[in-house]
């Protein structure tokens, strides 16, 4: 029996907020034990949002030696409403307050916007020099990746049943017939997402609540996020709001504060 994922479920947003920046500091805090940056992946769509209501407010996050990549990103200009590091940028990283060390963000190549295949292969380039520019490593280790569910069950730009699920050599890979617009896309790919060594889901809304009683009740269902789940066995922790689990059966924790 695979490890099952811990579940946090808290009445809202607002709720789930200070219990979301307790666990992301705590990953801080590893992470800065044993190196000296923070190398996180970052979905879009309203995790930004929820990321910005738990961290604003706290103290301890050390901005200046966050390492930001995306977990996946739509070939579009960055100043595009679709672009992932605009989201970023317009929602959470505006908002922090002036003088703040800034963290690095690490965004796509965008003179390659018309071609997925250079596009994931420079991306991939840049996990190489960050994660391996010392020694070889098979996959690279994020600190966290914090993503978010669809009400598909995709997670990053990882699609039931693409092809892509079973791509298992590259870190990076390019897909340019997403059914969610738009289709040109880069993403990590699961074996990537499942060596990090925590992994955040944060979803949200009534409207999730019929794929988490997929992905909770029925796990062999494929589903992308369920391969996450099974995949990454005891180091997925979700974040949830009570309309995205109504009516699902699931065995919840109660958040306790963490040591850290």
């Amino acid at each position: 029996m695979p490890t099952l994922p811990s579940i946090y479920v808290f009445n809202d947003a607002d709720a789930m907020a200070p219990a979301l920046a307790e666990y992301i500091l705590q990953a801080q805090a590893a992470a800065l034990q044993r190196h000296d940056a923070f190398k996180i992946g970052v979905s879009g769509g309203s995790l930004v949002a929820n990321l910005r209501k738990a961290l604003l407010p706290v103290e301890g996050v050390e901005w200046g030696k966050w390492q930001i990549f995306f977990a996946d990103e739509r070939l579009v200009p960055l100043d595009d409403p679709e672009s992932n590091y605009g989201l970023l940028k317009k929602d959470l990283l505006e908002y922090l307050p002036e003088g703040t060390p800034q963290p690095t963000v690490f965004h796509v190549d965008t003179a390659l916007l018309d071609d997925a295949l250079e596009a994931a292969d420079a991306y991939e380039k840049v996990l190489i020099k960050s994660f391996a520019a010392k020694d070889s490593v098979r996959l690279p280790s994020f600190d966290l990746l914090l993503l978010g569910c669809g009400p598909d069950g995709h997670t990053c730009s990882l699609f039931p049943g693409h092809e892509l699920l079973r791509e298992n050599v590259a870190w990076v890979a390019a897909i340019e017939d997403s059914p969610k617009p738009p289709p040109r896309r880069i993403t990590l790919t699961l074996p990537v997402v499942t060596h990090s060594l925590r992994i955040a889901f944060v979803a949200t809304g009534g409207s999730k609540a019929e794929v988490l009683k997929t992905i909770f009740e029925e796990p062999d269902a494929g589903l992308p996020c369920s391969l996450v789940n099974e995949g990454a066995r005891g180091k997925v922790t979700w974040f949830v709001d009570a309309p995205a689990v109504q009516g699902v059966a699931i065995q919840k924790k109660e958040w306790k504060s963490p040591s850290l």
